[in-house]
């Protein structure tokens, strides 16, 4: 149970004059089962605009200006925020009268944390992506010798690539390696680059960057696309495309895994795959706290 909090006189820079509306009814008693399920509680859905709005704003908000973003009138949401008042959802500084996201709703976000599984999220999420564009997928995480792959599932149309989990991943001629160098600290990722770069200096047959300054150009264009791709470059003839799941600190969690035979594989920048893969890691990134823009970095 969120704590109690005082009742009393709540400072509002709404208009007194202004005309009360009258509040979203619960009346659904000509609703019965199944429509009732489906239709919600519609006050509920409101109100949580005004959350919306404050989630997404580094300050605390004047009621009218809440009130405006939320698409609502000062007096409308004034009757929410006094119930969110009092359960601690949202808090109002004293003097200012400003709103802002209460204790509550901090530890509704660290339950979230504390109970998400990342590659559980991306693995249904996957699942999902593999039968509506019938792809090869998979999943990678960082692990002791470096990119790891920790999860596969094939299409109807299986591509010939002799990959396993628990596979370790090439940093420099690997989609997967090159998003792993592209986010990850170089304190992590220096050695293993540095093994790999020596390997082809010395090999004429190795494909990917042969310099450090190759292999910077290669991850500042992993980083402008936001995603890495290769054509052909591990596997002859197998396109790859991965793509960042960020977590609620902004480090990297995972890479999706897309891959497929060329001629059979879009491997376009805003192409279909990419499109898709791309709205699904953003979709978990979200899912894992992350947001593309720190609040103290949206003033």
């Amino acid at each position: 149970m969120p704590p109690t909090v005082r009742t009393g006189a709540i400072r509002t820079d709404t208009d007194a004059t202004e005309p009360i509306e009258t509040p979203e009814t619960d009346d659904d008693s000509a609703e019965t089962g199944e429509e009732k399920l489906r239709s919600g509680i519609q006050s509920i859905e409101v109100g949580f605009r005004l959350l919306d709005v404050l989630t997404h704003e580094p300050r605390a908000m004047m009621l009218r200006d809440l009130a405006q973003r939320a698409g609502m009138s000062p007096a409308k949401a004034h009757r929410y925020l006094v119930s969110f008042l009092r359960l601690g959802v949202v808090s109002q500084d004293p003097l200012s009268g400003r709103y802002e996201l209460g204790g509550f709703a901090l530890q509704l976000g660290l339950a979230r944390l504390a109970r998400v599984d990342g590659v559980k999220l991306a693995r249904i999420a996957l699942s999902e992506l593999r039968d509506r564009l019938d792809l090869t997928v998979g999943i990678a995480v960082w692990g002791n010798q470096g990119p790891t792959m920790v999860h596969w599932m094939e299409s109807s149309h299986p591509a010939k690539a002799s990959l396993k989990l628990g596979d370790v991943m090439p940093l420099l001629s690997s989609a997967t390696g090159l998003l792993f160098a592209a986010y990850l600290p170089s304190s992590k990722t220096a050695a293993m680059l540095e093994r790999e770069l020596a390997d082809s200096r010395r090999s004429s047959h190795m494909s990917g960057p042969r310099t450090r300054e190759e292999v910077e150009q290669v991850l500042a264009q992993v980083r402008q696309h936001q995603a890495a791709r290769v054509e052909g470059m591990l596997l002859p003839t197998i396109h790859a495309f991965c793509m960042p799941v960020f977590d609620s600190t902004g480090e990297l969690a995972l890479g999706l895994i897309a891959l497929g035979h060329e001629g059979a594989f879009d491997i376009r920048w805003g192409g279909e795959i990419d499109t898709a893969m791309r709205e699904c890691a953003q979709k978990l990134s979200y899912e894992l706290g992350y947001s593309a823009t720190p609040r103290d970095e949206r003033e």
